[in-house]
């Protein structure tokens, strides 16, 4: 039976990345798809502003991207025909260590490999496993809960990805090895201590070995722009400036996909939500949130190491015991004096972010969710233990608490940029448990961010596969795997 006419078969409502890929999917499809943004630029996390002084240009969210040069479904879009250019630092990350050498990721497992030491060898045993299946295990990895086409290799996989990292390093003899793994690992957001974190550090690390961790020439925009480029092209339309609150506001559709997480979802479509459904989301979990920095330098960071000179990122945090104790601490609500810092150097590559001779720098840290005590002190201190004299190259800095961060994009509760927690009890029953993760309770009415599986990232891949069940669900229209995606 036909469906009856609507002003658009789809809506998606948040033009994050998953909320681009969502409405692509569909549009690809032969759907008519309407795409809603709040902001007056798309995006969501992959905006780029001039935070600190004119001609220098800092990504406000997002910074480095190899889920977004690793994702399953971005990898079938012809991005670098609508203006996406990625930058590849000689080195994708460093760890800088106290009283001893610094560990690094890079391309090459053998490179990486043969600065570890006598974890030379298990970092290589570690990594080409895990390399080798990647392939074959990506989309299954970065999605929900199913019966995978590969299941010996997602199992190998597997045993190490829901070990604890501090357990997972046990593998390992050097502070060097133990440390890059530990930095891995706190991406997660998370005490490293909880089981599953090993699976963060396994993907990052296959993702650097296999394609790189990229910089988006010109800024993190660049992706959302390509993106949004494409989805215009094939049809689909954007309003921006939009900010809904309610479905009555929505023009008529068959099928609303919403990219934001459980507590907007409530404010705008609870009343539609069956009583279990509502109790689901309710009690749905948020994480530690970050306080960010964005500085205008007068020269590059000096850093004692030269592996941290070459790198697009550095890890900040020294031995995995301190970034474990860290993570911990914050995780308990309190705010370490030696935060773990993620830090970011883009303009060490990519030309177009400062004015000659000049650079930008990027960073957060961890803080309790909701948090708005201000961590400038507490970062640069970390910073300047491996970089002396980098206070004295600052020319302008730009700060956000957690509560600045969520003011910028609603999805970010309390500061959590992951969408919720990425624990082993959210990670495939997020935002509740149900036979569909992105199916709610209500016919037509779907959730497509990162508060669905597989979680935070620039990847696409939560909004892939919440239109690929909306797709079948209302307009019986079955998406066979990522190369029906494909476009010539």
């Amino acid at each position: 039976m036909a469906l009856e006419k609507r002003d658009f078969d789809a809506v998606v409502v948040g033009s994050g990345p998953n909320g681009l890929a969502a409405a692509i999917l569909m549009q690809q499809n032969g759907l008519s798809v309407l795409l809603l943004e709040a902001k007056s630029e798309i995006g969501g996390g992959l905006r780029s502003a001039e935070l600190t002084l004119p001609g220098f240009k800092h990504d406000i969210c997002s910074a480095i991207h190899p889920l977004a040069a690793a994702s399953p479904f971005f990898k079938t879009l012809p991005l670098d025909k609508h203006g996406l250019s990625y930058i590849y630092p000689e080195i994708d990350a460093a760890h800088p260590l106290e009283h001893a050498n610094s560990a690094f990721l890079c391309r090459s497992i053998d490179e990486t490999a043969q600065h570890l030491g006598a974890d030379e060898r298990a970092y290589k045993h570690l990594m080409q496993s895990v390399t080798k299946n990647w392939p074959l295990i990506d989309a299954d990895v970065l999605g929900p809960l199913h019966y995978p086409k590969h299941p010996l290799a997602l199992a190998s996989f597997g045993l190490d990805a829901i070990k604890p990292a501090t357990l997972l390093a046990i593998k390992f003899k050097t502070k060097q090895a133990k440390a890059l793994l530990a930095g891995m690992a706190a991406h997660s957001m998370q005490p490293i201590t909880n089981m599953a974190t090993s699976a963060i550090a396994l993907v990052l690390m296959a993702a650097g070995h296999l394609q790189g961790w990229p910089i988006p020439k010109g800024g993190s925009n660049s992706i959302a722009n390509a993106l949004a480029s494409y989805f215009t092209s094939i049809g689909g339309k954007i309003e921006t400036n939009t900010y809904v609150k309610s479905l009555e506001q929505l023009p008529s559709a068959h099928a609303v996909l919403f990219d934001i997480t459980p507590k907007q979802l409530l404010q705008i479509a609870g009343h539609k939500f069956s009583a279990l459904y509502k109790w689901q989301l309710e009690r749905y979990r948020y994480g530690m949130g970050v306080y960010k920095i964005d500085w205008a330098l007068n020269q590059p960071i000096p850093f004692i190491a030269e592996a941290c000179r070459k790198a697009g990122t550095v890890h900040i945090g020294n031995t995995l015991n301190e970034i474990r104790d860290a993570e911990q601490q914050t995780w308990n609500g309190k705010h370490p004096d030696k935060p773990f810092v993620l830090l970011a150097q883009q303009s060490l590559f990519d030309d177009t972010r400062a004015p000659i001779g000049k650079h930008t720098a990027w960073a957060y840290c961890h803080v309790p969710n909701g948090s708005t005590k201000n961590m400038t002190d507490a970062i640069e201190k970390q910073v300047e233990r491996y970089a002396p004299g980098f206070r004295d190259v600052i020319l302008a800095k730009h700060t956000m608490d957690t509560a600045q961060m969520e003011e910028y994009n609603s999805n970010y509760i309390g500061g959590d940029i992951n969408g919720g927690v990425i624990d082993l009890g959210q990670l495939f029953t997020r935002p509740a448990l149900r036979y569909s993760p992105y199916k709610t309770s209500e016919k037509g009415i779907y959730i497509c961010s990162a508060s669905t599986p597989p979680g935070g990232g620039v990847h696409g891949m939560c909004g892939y596969y919440a239109a690929k069940k909306a797709l079948k669900d209302i307009f019986a229209i079955a998406v066979d795997g990522l190369k029906q995606s494909q476009t010539t």
